[in-house]
This record gives C-alpha cells, sequence and structure tokens, in this order.
C-alpha cells in the first residue's frame, strides 16, 4: 500500500510539473509583421499600424516573387538589385493590394484576387515601405534597393 500511495504522489508531481509553466509558439523571422491584440471593453482590437522590419536576406535580382499567402506576406522583407522585377502573387482567395508608404518609387496596385498578380521594376536604390491597405496589420513590407 505504501508503494502505490507513493506512486500516486509521484504522478501527481510529475503532471503538476507537466502543466506549470507557459505554452510558447514559435513564430517565423521572416513574419516580423504579426498583428498585436489588447483588450477592451468590447473584446480584442487588431492594431493596424503597420510594422515595417529591415530587409535581411541576400540580395536578388531578375524577377523576385513575393507571395501573399494566409493574409501574410513571404518573404515580408527583401533585397533586390536596381532593375529587377518584383512580382507580388495572391494566393488567398480574399482581394490584396499593394501601395507604397515611402521611398524613392511610389505605387499603387489595384485590388486583385486570388491568382492576380503586380509587377513594378526596381528603378533606384532606396528602401521602399509597401503594405496591402485592406489588411495593413499583418501584411506590410520592406524592399530594400541597392546597385
Amino acid at each position: 500500500m505504501r508503494r502505490g500511495l507513493t506512486a500516486a504522489l509521484a504522478c501527481c508531481g510529475l503532471l503538476l510539473i507537466a502543466g506549470c509553466g507557459s505554452s510558447s509558439s514559435s513564430s517565423s523571422s521572416a513574419t516580423a509583421t504579426t498583428a498585436t491584440a489588447s483588450t477592451s471593453t468590447s473584446g480584442l482590437k487588431a492594431t493596424t499600424t503597420p510594422k515595417f522590419a529591415p530587409a535581411t536576406g541576400p540580395v536578388k535580382s531578375g524577377t523576385v516573387a513575393i507571395a501573399y499567402r494566409n493574409i501574410a506576406i513571404a518573404p515580408d522583407t527583401v533585397k533586390v538589385k536596381v532593375g529587377s522585377t518584383i512580382k507580388w502573387t495572391n494566393f488567398d482567395s480574399v482581394e490584396h493590394n499593394v501601395i507604397s508608404q515611402s521611398g524613392p518609387q511610389k505605387f499603387t496596385s489595384k485590388d486583385f484576387g486570388e491568382n492576380g498578380t503586380y509587377e513594378i521594376k526596381a528603378e533606384k536604390p532606396g528602401v521602399i515601405h509597401y503594405e496591402c491597405t485592406i489588411h495593413p496589420a499583418s501584411m506590410n513590407g520592406t524592399i530594400e534597393i541597392v546597385n
């Protein structure tokens, strides 16, 4: 009986330890622009202010693909050479757009649906911040154009 009681207490202790702490979820560094939530009397409220991350990764050239998928951008930051083409493709069933917010080039696409595309040619060095104005909290990105 003593062993049964000891075993039961040990199991309870392990369950208690396993249940303690916090759970965490990993997030991709490529998705540095996720929406945040804050509580209010009406529940959760998404932050709609875009958060632009600095461009990372190797310098690309030619046609550089950017995917709109799951109301997010992948990759959300790119470095490209002057003369490269940046091409956005919408893989979502909802419409998106691409609008520059700052930088050496200004552009504004029309809304485009699933399998729709929009492209620009990188003309001058500098940093362009852009967003989908339909989903600005989770869909904003950075393009760094280099010589």
